[in-house]
């Protein structure tokens, strides 16, 4: 198999848009060493994002026994992260359907969990604009629905939603996440955040996504909270 329609079609689906495949598999890097007309991944990251949030809702809220909305949350951020996505790219191999620039190829992006993750929302969001939402889902049922129910790692610990559920009993209190700084070049940026609470900064996290950055921030925040 080259490409993602390939794969696509082996498991029996019939896409139709090839372009839309084509951008879902093309990194930024790539886009801006090449002249060809099809557009780098990030939009469709953007809607593979909303689908992979709406998916992992309903699938959480007919899981058996019945979850209270806390538990859903934890559960939803643990599966639906940067670690998690990228090992689900690595075992469909769709890594290799990924169009990196030429220094990003030689730096490891090929193999680097925010790209991988990131690659796999982008697919996911050509799928839904191509062949609709049950293409979509079919393919989250098969592959990512046993993680809901697997034990986490340490790694994927939501960080965010344990520093909201410890400071959501006073309501004075507000949360905020803000980026702080960002450096690096553009293929590869690392993101500082800062989480605020009643506009004084409680942690700061950096990462090379700003969702990793935020919850080494809430990590750090909970930490200072709790002694």
């Amino acid at each position: 198999m080259n490409t993602l329609t390939d794969w696509l079609r082996e498991k029996g689906f019939e896409p139709q848009n090839l372009q839309l495949y084509y951008e879902a598999c093309t990194h930024s890097s790539y886009a801006n060493e090449h002249n060809t007309g099809i557009d780098n991944n990030e939009r469709l990251e953007f809607i593979g994002d909303a689908v992979l949030q709406i998916w992992s809702a309903d699938a959480l809220y007919h899981l058996q026994p019945r979850l209270h909305e806390g538990k859903m949350t934890t559960i939803r951020a643990q599966t639906v992260c940067e670690q998690t996505l990228a090992r689900l790219n690595l075992q469909l191999g769709w890594y290799n359907f990924l169009r990196l620039g030429v220094g990003e190829e030689k730096s490891g992006g090929r193999q680097r969990p925010s790209i991988l993750a990131d690659h796999f929302e982008a697919c996911i969001g050509a799928v839904y604009l191509d062949m609709g939402y049950g293409a979509a889902k079919k393919i989250l049922d098969e592959y990512m629905k046993p993680l809901i129910t697997a034990s986490k790692p340490e790694d994927v610990t939501d960080f965010k939603t344990q520093l909201q559920e410890y400071v959501q009993t006073d309501n004075r209190q507000t949360i905020q996440y803000r980026l702080l700084e960002e450096t690096g070049p553009s293929n590869a940026p690392v993101f500082r955040m800062g989480v605020f609470l009643d506009d004084i900064c409680m942690g700061e996290g950096e990462s090379s996504t700003k969702k990793k950055a935020e919850q080494k921030a809430a990590k750090e925040a909970l930490r200072k909270l709790a002694h």
